[in-house]
């Protein structure tokens, strides 16, 4: 058992480290979009997130896919910059289908999760049994994403409530910063080429 919870320490430290702000600034746009009321289709959401990088993690810890570190890190800004730009054009035109949502989450959780497992890789060395670290990391990765979408859902209860801010200018605000930051982590990971 203490094995758990070394493991799953390691992925919920990993999710709330601010110097990764790459997720949580992912999870705060995806967030950012609901009420609280709308909680359960947000947990959907996440968690079909959660599957799409749980499902990667895996198979590039197991050596099933290896593809290229430099390209998968700036692909993961340009995740969140297409979910501010969809965040911003749901406000005047909502999605006909909410399946297309989850469907994107899945598979930006799919370039995430690859992300992840450069840090795994490295973490679990020579590790026989891969099964057990790999599914309290995944855990953790889980409870940190709860962290910030009730932090984001607590902040827009707060704001909507107690300031004349609307959900369309607060949604436009967060996601146009969150797209500018995204930007800007993508032309730093460029130039590191």
């Amino acid at each position: 058992m203490p094995d758990f919870w070394l493991w799953f320490s390691t992925g919920l430290q990993h999710i709330l480290d601010f110097s990764g702000y790459d997720h949580i600034c992912y999870v705060t746009v995806l967030t950012v979009l609901f009420p609280i009321a709308e909680w359960k289709k947000l947990l959907v959401l996440v968690t079909a997130f959660t599957i799409g990088h749980s499902l990667t993690l895996a198979l590039s810890v197991i050596h099933v896919i290896s593809p290229p570190q430099k390209i998968i890190e700036c692909l993961i800004p340009l995740t969140i910059l297409a979910t501010c730009i969809h965040n911003i054009v749901s406000l005047n035109h909502p999605p006909k289908r909410v399946i297309f949502n989850y469907s994107l989450a899945l598979f930006f959780g799919f370039i995430h999760g690859t992300g992840f497992s450069y840090l795994l890789k490295s973490l679990l060395g020579k590790e026989e049994n891969i099964i057990a670290p790999l599914l309290s990391f995944n855990l953790g990765i889980e409870a940190g994403q709860l962290v910030i979408v009730c932090a984001v859902l607590l902040i827009s209860l707060i704001l909507q409530s107690f300031t004349k801010i609307t959900k369309k200018r607060y949604v436009l605000f967060v996601s146009s910063v969150v797209a500018v930051i995204a930007v800007l982590l993508l032309i730093q990971r460029i130039n590191d080429f």
